[in-house]
Order: structure tokens, then C-alpha cells, then sequence
């Protein structure tokens, strides 16, 4: 058994290979007891999740979604926790993510083309079903057709921030996600900082409205851990951590659980949930 903290993780309604009952199933095997689901713009799994957790004592399921966005010179993640989800005016501006997603598929595809690698986004839908279509699914049919060896190399040769197939989303910058995030009472986190490079920009977030940063992240150095850590404790934010789980299909190998995240750190994020709470935006 792993750690029993889990505060990153997908299903089938964004971009996982796991439905929600399949992912706390897989939860519960792996010692997880606290368990978030972040998928990205998307909250269509917790109803499922929910009713399955129920089956699988002690475990505790954390509602959560993950926000992508784009910034000069790379790509930003936040992750946001207890939120009120079933807010319509939330689930209105998801709907709308999602729309955007479908449309960027077309757009990629059609740049595939151009570049000498036809995909049919019917393809992409099919993996997708009714989940967030996002640039995963674009890889595991460029591999499928032989373009890629890899997802890895999907993205680092073509669907990366910046790459050649790559059209920009939407813009949305991270001081509106956590506005956002905020405004649903959530407690907004940067993922994944290590793999942005983007440090300068935190104390910006932070003034924005940041409660968090997740430091405990499977392709952190020691060293990357130990300073976001002690960057959480100098500005007052919650040091969270998770194994972002998407399954074996996007190339990744970390594990639910992985790696261990101390319970202390699912207290200090109930804590700050109740100060998001009481401190939201009108």
C-alpha cells in the first residue's frame, strides 16, 4: 500500500481511462482513504464517484476540477478544491470549456493534416465519449496510426505549448481561473509548478487569489519539493500533492498514491476551504 493521500486525479470525464466507479475502486486497492477528482472542466464524474465512495469506508472524496491556461512563454494548471460544483453559473462557464475543447480539436486536426498527418477527429470523439476532449485523446490516435511512438512524443515533438500542431485556446488566464474558483468558494492551487518553469509568476497568482501550490508531484525533484514547501509556508499557502492519475494510455507510470502526501495536508486544505468560504467574492 501507498500513501493514503490522493488530491490529483482523472476519470473518463476528461481525459482518464478509468470511469469514476473504476477510479475509486482502483483508489481503495491502492490504500487511498482521500481521494480528489480533478478533471479538467468537467464535474460529471462526482455523482458517480460519490455513490461509489459510499461503498468504500473510510475513503473520503474531495470535489475538485482542473483549469487550463495559457501564458506567455508556456501553460498554466489550477486545480480547485471544494468548490460548489452544481452551481449552474459554474456548470454554464464548464459547458462552455468543453465546447471550446471540441472546436480546438478540429483546429489541431486540421493542422495534423497540414503537417502530413491526417487524423479524423471522429477518431478523438470516440475516445472521448461524453468527456472533455483535450490533446490526450489527439495523441493516443497519433500513436495509434503510427505518427508517434509515444503520447511523450506527441506532445514534445507536436502538441506541446508552442508546438507545431499546437492552436492556442481560448484566453484565459490563471488570475481568472482562480477568480473563478473563488467566486464557487473553492480553494484554487497551481499543479504542477516544476513542469511550467513559470515560479516568477506566483507571487501574482498568490495576490490574485492562490491559496495553494501542489508540491508534492511525481516528476518533482527532491529539491523542486523542499522549495515549494518552504515557498507554501513562507506566503501562507497549503502545500498539496497528488499523482495527477490519467492511466497507463497517456505514457505516465505513477500510480494513485503516488507520492506519499501527508494527512496533515488534507486538514490544512479543509481549513483553508472554510476560509475560502467565508471570504468569497460578492
Amino acid at each position: 500500500m501507498t500513501g493514503g493521500v490522493d488530491l490529483h486525479s482523472h476519470t473518463t470525464a476528461s481525459d482518464g481511462a478509468l470511469s469514476p466507479r473504476e477510479l475509486v475502486r482502483e483508489a481503495a486497492r491502492r490504500g487511498v482513504r482521500i481521494l480528489a477528482i480533478t478533471d479538467h472542466d468537467s464535474t460529471e464524474a462526482l455523482a458517480e464517484a460519490f455513490d461509489e465512495v459510499a461503498k468504500h469506508p473510510p475513503m473520503t472524496l474531495v470535489p475538485g476540477i482542473e483549469i487550463n491556461c495559457d501564458v506567455d512563454g508556456g501553460e498554466i494548471h489550477i486545480l480547485g478544491y471544494f468548490l460548489e460544483y452544481q452551481a449552474e453559473w459554474l456548470q454554464t462557464f464548464l459547458r462552455e470549456q468543453r465546447a471550446e475543447r471540441k472546436e480546438r480539436v478540429y483546429k489541431i486536426a486540421a493542422r495534423l493534416a497540414e503537417l502530413g498527418m491526417p487524423i479524423d477527429p471522429g477518431e478523438v470523439f470516440a475516445l472521448v465519449n461524453e468527456g472533455s476532449a483535450g490533446r490526450p485523446h489527439i495523441a493516443q490516435v497519433m500513436v495509434a496510426r503510427g505518427y508517434v511512438k509515444s503520447y511523450r512524443e506527441a506532445f514534445d515533438r507536436y502538441l506541446r505549448a508552442g508546438g507545431p500542431a499546437t492552436v492556442p485556446r481560448k484566453k484565459l488566464s490563471p488570475a481568472q481561473a482562480i477568480a473563478i474558483i473563488r467566486k464557487a468558494g473553492g480553494v484554487p492551487v497551481l499543479a504542477h509548478p516544476g513542469l511550467a518553469d513559470l515560479d516568477g509568476m506566483i507571487p501574482d497568482l498568490v495576490t490574485a487569489g492562490l491559496m495553494g501550490i501542489e508540491c508534492y508531484y511525481q516528476e518533482h525533484s527532491a529539491a523542486q519539493t523542499r522549495n515549494y514547501v518552504q515557498m507554501c509556508k513562507d506566503l501562507g499557502l497549503v502545500a498539496t500533492g497528488g499523482s495527477d492519475f490519467h492511466g497507463l494510455h497517456i505514457g505516465r507510470t505513477n500510480p494513485l498514491g503516488t507520492p506519499a502526501v501527508p494527512l496533515s495536508v488534507y486538514e490544512a486544505l479543509k481549513a483553508k476551504a472554510e476560509m475560502a468560504r467565508a471570504s468569497r467574492p460578492t
